[in-house]
């Protein structure tokens, strides 16, 4: 099981150093933070079932935050987005 969080870890990097190129600086920051989270957990040496409980409390929680996102911060329709309004203000 530790090793699945190497390989989660080998794909959120990916997946920031992909934002990091299309200059997309918040989401790469986030998911080198979750690379390093998913790393360290996976040399902690944790039983399986541990591994499972951090796994399942961590899509709880991505889960809720994206539906939070999507229904209470995400613009409807054509207009410009909350957060770069904010930035620019």
């Amino acid at each position: 099981m530790d090793r699945m969080y190497r390989v989660l870890g080998f794909w959120t990097i990916v997946i920031a150093l992909m934002a990091f190129w299309a200059q997309l600086y918040p989401m790469a920051l986030l998911f080198f933070g979750l690379t390093a989270f998913f790393v360290a957990l996976s040399y902690m040496n944790l039983t399986e079932r541990a591994y499972l409980n951090i796994f399942f409390g961590f899509m709880f929680v991505s889960f809720v935050g994206f539906t939070y996102y999507t229904f209470f911060v995400m613009p409807v329709g054509p207009q410009e987005h909350s957060l770069v309004l904010q930035t620019l203000l």
